[in-house]
């Protein structure tokens, strides 16, 4: 006769209740992203919801007749199924990596350890996922986001500033929009520089496409001229002269007019690509900058006094600044809160230095 279950304690049912809808939400979380995807994102995603499925079986079992009725997820749970159904997949599997790889089932001994196990996998997968989705979006949304967060620390710094040097609330105002011109204009001019110096440097650095497709029909095939091109770019003189001969059976089977138009195709494309680039990131860096410097300034067009203008233009700024800090949170992995904590506090103490310079430059002046 089989021995009867030893009935679980009060803190056991009500914990493994919370594991049980903790799991039938992430499924489900897991389902709606996966349905924003198609290929083999859907499927990985797909799999992680059915594997999550599992857990919810597993901790039902356990359950069994103390099972109950259904009950909500915890706080963070229901979050992430909010984020999935209004926003990107890229914020919300950003968060779900770091819930994943705080799994409580790592600490519990009722847990088994293939369901903990599957946890810490879940988290690597899931920052696979999440990776290839700040990737793709990291270059203008990521420097957007830099680029404002640059203008509301410059900006308020230098508001603040003048603000203790003395100065009245139209100086002030004047001072702070010529700081969002010049601030923006050499941001955009700095990043337009930027991305063309690396073109131009890609662009030196690219190989000849005429030189490796075309001139192998016209050198002295003993001498082999063109497996001295492969040397210099770092191959040994065996494979230099292996891939050098396989180039001239390639034109001999006539394979080289689709080489040559491939090469051309992609050197058009990437020249298209880079012209485009330059002045995208520019523009980019223009207007993000822009729009975080004119935060600080709002109380000021608004015609309030200095100092209540100022105390308004900080609180603005430290939202501003939290915003944005837990959004690089996000998309770096990492814990929102104290990315947003951190950001606030490094804007906030470059302008309290700045004040404090003008406070001590205005009583220099007087």
């Amino acid at each position: 006769m089989p021995l009867e279950q030893e009935r679980p304690t009060s803190a056991q049912i009500k914990r493994w209740r919370r594991y049980l809808a903790n799991e039938r939400a992430e499924a489900a979380t897991y389902r709606r992203l996966a349905r924003k995807k198609d290929g083999p994102e859907r499927e990985i995603l797909m799999k992680i919801a059915d594997a999550e499925s599992r857990h919810e079986q597993y901790w039902r079992e356990k359950l069994g007749p103390y099972v109950g009725m259904p009950r909500q997820p915890d706080l963070n749970t229901r979050f992430l199924a909010f984020m999935a159904k209004h926003f990107g997949s890229v914020f919300t599997l950003a968060l779900m990596q770091t819930a994943e790889s705080r799994s409580p089932y790592i600490d519990d001994e009722d847990a088994s350890e293939q369901i903990a196990a599957d946890e810490r996998m879940h988290a690597e997968v899931v920052r696979a996922l999440a990776t290839r989705g700040r990737e793709r979006i990291s270059g203008g949304f990521r420097a957007a986001v830099f680029g404002a967060n640059d203008g509301l620390v410059s900006n308020v710094a230098l508001v603040l500033g003048v603000l203790g040097s003395g100065m009245s609330s139209g100086a002030i105002l004047l001072t702070g929009i010529s700081g969002l011109l010049a601030g923006a204009l050499s941001m955009a001019a700095g990043e337009y520089v930027s991305v063309k110096s690396q073109s131009e440097l890609l662009d030196a650095s690219t190989p000849d496409h005429e030189a490796v497709l075309k001139l192998p029909q016209l050198v002295d095939v003993n001498a082999n001229e063109l497996a001295l091109v492969y040397e210099a770019r770092g191959m040994s003189p065996g494979e230099a002269e292996e891939k050098a001969q396989k180039r001239f059976r390639d034109i001999e089977l006539g394979r080289q007019a689709l080489a040559e138009q491939e090469a051309a195709e992609a050197a058009a494309r990437q020249r298209e690509e880079d012209g485009d680039g330059a002045w995208v990131a520019a523009g980019s860096s223009f207007v993000s900058f822009a729009v975080g410097a004119f935060i600080p300034l709002i109380p000021f067009i608004a015609g309030l006094a200095v100092r209540p203008a100022a105390i308004l233009a900080l609180v603005l700024v430290s939202i501003a600044l939290l915003l944005t800090g837990s959004i690089t949170g996000v998309l770096s992995g990492k814990a929102p809160f104290r990315r947003a904590l951190r950001q606030l506090l490094i804007g906030l103490g470059a302008a309290a230095v700045t004040y404090l310079l003008g406070m001590l430059f205005g009583a220099v002046v007087a």
